[in-house]
């Protein structure tokens, strides 16, 4: 969390954080697109050979003001893919909350659990544990589903992923913008109480 006292104004940082592929910058594409009048930024893509990091400054659904600041919220995806890891944590320092986009599909199963091990980690570098932080959890990808790719049931990705963290949890189609805006909308209640707590009237 940044604040700026002069313009009362506290910058939150939200990351779309998981595998490679999974669907985080899907996420912020649609996002982007949906509330193209709200953001403030273009977005702005960092290539790093081959991955990218892509965020941008997004002024919230009808937050008002809390304890007398304007809110921005700037969304981040992270490089999914493992040499990037550098990047990713990188990403994640001054992180406010975090939205981890699961692959719904079998075959990524074992990569979800490695990444989510890895925000831990990520997390652990900068003293903030995972089950201290607002977290939401997407399970991408279920449009496939009706094009017969093999998908984990939603039972099983609570339990590889959710068991200990109990966090709120999405189905979701990030291609289709099926729950992206309700995994965002959550997210952003959730931070939002976090970061009240921490400022001073």
């Amino acid at each position: 969390m940044f604040i700026n006292m002069n313009t009362r104004e506290v910058q939150v940082k939200i990351v779309y954080y998981g595998p490679g592929r999974g669907g985080k910058t899907t996420n912020l594409e649609y996002i982007n697109e949906k509330y193209r009048d709200r953001i403030k930024t273009e977005m702005v893509s960092l290539k790093t050979h081959g991955d990218r990091t892509l965020f941008f400054d997004f002024l919230p659904f009808d937050l008002g003001k809390i304890k007398g600041y304007d809110v921005r919220i700037q969304l981040y995806t992270v490089p999914g893919q493992v040499k990037y890891n550098a990047t990713r944590k990188l990403v994640l320092k001054g992180v406010d909350g975090v939205v981890f986009v699961a692959d719904a599909q079998v075959e990524a199963r074992q990569r979800n659990i490695e990444s989510l091990q890895n925000l831990a980690e990520n997390l652990a570098a900068y003293n903030i544990s995972i089950y201290d932080i607002p977290i939401v959890l997407q399970y991408n990808k279920m449009d496939l589903k009706k094009q017969g790719v093999p998908l984990l049931p939603t039972d099983v990705l609570q339990k590889d992923l959710n068991s200990k963290l109990r966090a709120p949890a999405f189905e979701a189609s990030a291609l289709t913008g099926g729950n992206v805006i309700a995994t965002l909308k959550k997210i952003i209640t959730l931070t939002m109480v976090a970061v009240q707590e921490k400022l001073v009237d």
